[in-house]
């Protein structure tokens, strides 16, 4: 008899850190699997909708939105945004009859995952952070494995569905060491100098900047160290403006860096923002890192996935409030301090569980198939 092609949904989106892992997935499925078929849902208007296409998967859009959480016309067009997701997540499943359905978090992991649910089809659900939210502490109740990347998550979820598998990460960040001389000729870094890397999200994150621009006749004094810095789009013009009051040789500028394997190869210290995704990858990476947690997002996942850390000794960790005052002067305390630096390299290398996208792409597979 011909085995079934299977056929499987992942939805969920909003930002890189939903948006990559769900790919990683889909790819992962693909490899173990090639005849799947696999159809994204993402949120109309959203990254995902640009960025899917791109990875080379077919993407349909819920007009599903964020929900406010004080009282405005907004909180009433939440409610009818999610009342036509709903409607549309129901024509999506009759129309594309999937065998399975992955949520990822973001805007329309909730109507797909619900819609499936209530149909019998079963769903898995990837939480990425340390602390889970409320739309997943909701659909854990009727999914059928959740995968997740931190200890401890039975405080939300039931213990017989946790998986711990990590989060998916880009497969190019293993081998790192040997790519350290395509890195010197990319960014241009001479012999002996060491190297800061800022990382403050593909949109940049303003604490990171002003902390680092606050403290820059200082960081142009440092003729042993360069700073490659990863402003984000939003920010690079004016900073390369307030940068040009400055005699700093050894800054090196980027909107956004398209090499990061490289850039994480050159490495001798990571300051970094503390997204789920970027945590993993931090923790694949193993070198010492400083994480500023941002405080504008949904219920602080950031500080907590930062606090996961710091607990084990496995990175640094300064508040947004702090940094503008201790980040450089705490940067430049640890790149002194080879013994620190070396202990916070080899916990957060304990971390890493670079096989997450093929654990979770093989749940899915056993769910889809009804084993």
């Amino acid at each position: 008899m011909e085995k079934k092609k299977l056929k499987i949904i992942v939805s969920g989106g909003g930002t890189g850190g939903h948006i990559f892992p769900a790919i990683s997935i889909a790819n992962a499925l693909k490899e173990i699997q090639p005849e799947v078929e696999i159809l994204f849902v993402g949120a109309e208007g959203r990254m995902e909708m640009e960025k899917v296409p791109s990875a080379g998967y077919r993407i349909v859009g819920l007009p599903v939105a964020g929900f406010q959480r004080s009282l405005s016309l907004k909180t009433f067009t939440f409610f009818i945004k999610l009342l036509r997701s709903m409607m549309k997540a129901r024509k999506v499943i009759g129309d594309f009859k999937p065998d399975a359905v992955v949520g990822v978090g973001g805007y329309a992991s909730g109507p797909m995952l619900k819609t499936a649910q209530k149909k019998g089809i079963p769903t898995l659900i990837q939480e990425q952070n340390s602390y889970a939210g409320i739309t997943n502490k909701l659909l854990a109740k009727k999914a059928k494995a959740i995968c997740v990347a931190y200890e401890g998550m039975e405080k939300y979820f039931p213990a017989d569905k946790i998986i711990m598998t990590g989060n998916p990460v880009r497969q190019d960040l293993v081998n790192l060491e040997s790519k350290k001389g395509e890195a010197r000729k990319y960014f241009e870094i001479p012999e002996g100098q060491k190297v800061i890397l800022v990382l403050g999200g593909s949109l940049g994150a303003k604490t990171l900047n002003n902390s680092l621009m606050s403290y820059m006749k200082e960081i142009g004094e440092q003729q042993d160290t360069i700073l490659i810095w990863q402003t984000g789009k939003l920010y690079n013009a004016d900073i390369k403006q307030e940068l040009a009051g400055f005699d700093a040789k050894n800054v090196k500028l980027y909107d956004f860096i398209t090499r990061m394997d490289l850039a994480f190869s050159m490495a001798d210290l990571i300051m970094s923002r503390a997204g789920a995704g970027t945590i993993s990858e931090l923790c694949l990476v193993g070198k010492p890192v400083i994480l500023i947690p941002s405080p504008n997002v949904a219920e602080d996942h950031q500080t907590k996935n930062a606090q996961a850390l710091e607990r084990k000794n496995a990175a640094l960790m300064v508040t947004d409030f702090d940094a503008p005052k201790e980040l450089v002067p705490m940067a430049f305390e640890l790149l002194k301090n080879t013994e620190k630096s070396a202990e916070l390299s080899k916990n957060i290398r304990l971390l890493a569980l670079p096989n997450a996208a093929k654990v979770i792409a093989e749940k899915v597979l056993e769910l889809a198939s009804g084993m």
